[in-house]
């Protein structure tokens, strides 16, 4: 097959400041792989808006130059695996694909057989986006909390409820049948987390602002934590006896000042969860349950979507914690 031009966004970095544009690529400048993909679509999350801005302690992109994109959706044009054929649509997340290995914001991409799942039946592939690397870790959450025996009808917090994990989180939890705290610092976005499903809203201040204390009064059976920092300290200490929280995020830091208490006086349970290398069985079947639980996929209000034009923008309004829900993109 001949090689065809492309339009990818492409990060520099001229000097210290990294810089994103629009640029044309052709099959030649792709990373090496066995299977090329012609991607549909892609989405946007907090690594992304690391790796395009550059922010954070310590840049995610250290190779230039670079096409970001950790997520995204399209269908087999090449392969030399006999996992997939031309034609299969599949999906990728994680395997350090939009930090280390070049991403989604390109038509094109090639990567190794390994890091794909097949699209599930039932499902789209931009509904697979409209979930991405969030939707898979929120199910992967609610998974987490099911094994640990954290049943249908407790209280479950969520924080960072209105982001992209949030939002699939509380919908998730209330298709169900858990009763969902959602915990956000943007007040006006109760409207928006009502309709998702949230039984209660929590300013998240009233969570990470608590008295550094090894035990709180106990709150929720359960929690899924996208913060971290003292927040994840504070919700341990107010987890009730015998419940769990499933962890995976890091935007309120990376310390965790906390004791033994709430897990030898209260028997909580912190469970982490990785979405980036856990194995493709595992996330191939939480894909599938995501079909199971909400057969609609997303509603409307929950997406945006949006051209590589404007993924520099929405970059820093990410790092900002100005985005609410899920940003799609469109190849």
């Amino acid at each position: 097959m001949p090689s065809e031009n492309f339009k990818a966004l492409v990060l520099r970095r001229p000097a210290e400041r990294i810089e994103a544009a629009v640029e044309t690529l052709t099959d030649g400048d792709l990373p090496a792989g066995d299977v090329l993909v012609r991607v549909h679509y892609s989405d946007v999350g907090y690594k992304d808006g690391l790796a395009i801005t550059g922010a954070g302690h310590r840049q995610l992109v250290q190779s230039f130059p670079f096409v970001p994109g950790v997520d995204f959706a399209g269908v087999v044009e090449l392969s030399d695996s006999v996992r997939f054929k031309p034609g299969d649509e599949v999906i990728v997340t994680g395997w350090g694909v939009g930090e280390r290995h070049w991403g989604g914001y390109a038509k094109k991409a090639r990567v190794k057989a390994e890091w794909l799942v097949p699209v599930p039946a039932g499902m789209t592939m931009r509904q697979a986006m409209t979930y991405g690397s969030a939707g898979l870790s929120a199910m992967l959450c609610v998974n987490a909390l099911e094994r640990h025996g954290v049943v249908a009808g407790s209280d479950i917090l969520v924080t960072g409820a209105t982001g992209g994990v949030g939002s699939v989180a509380v919908m998730l939890l209330h298709r169900l049948g858990y009763r969902v705290h959602g915990s956000t610092s943007r007040a006006e976005e109760e409207i928006y987390l009502r309709a998702l499903g949230a039984d209660e809203i929590v300013a998240a201040k009233d969570i990470s602002e608590l008295p550094a204390q090894p035990l709180l009064p106990e709150r929720w059976t359960g929690a899924i934590d996208n913060v971290g920092g003292a927040t994840l300290a504070n919700v341990l200490a107010s987890t009730a006896y015998g419940g769990a929280v499933a962890a995976l995020g890091l935007v309120g830091g990376t310390d965790l000042q906390t004791t033994v208490l709430p897990f030898i006086k209260r028997g909580v349970a912190l469970l982490g969860v990785d979405s980036e290398k856990c194995p493709n069985e595992t996330r191939g079947a939480a894909w599938r349950r995501l079909v199971e639980i909400l057969p609609e996929g997303l509603p409307d209000d929950v997406i945006e979507e949006i051209g590589l034009e404007a993924l520099p923008a929405r970059a820093e309004a990410i790092m900002r914690g100005k985005v609410r829900g899920r940003t799609l993109v469109a190849l």
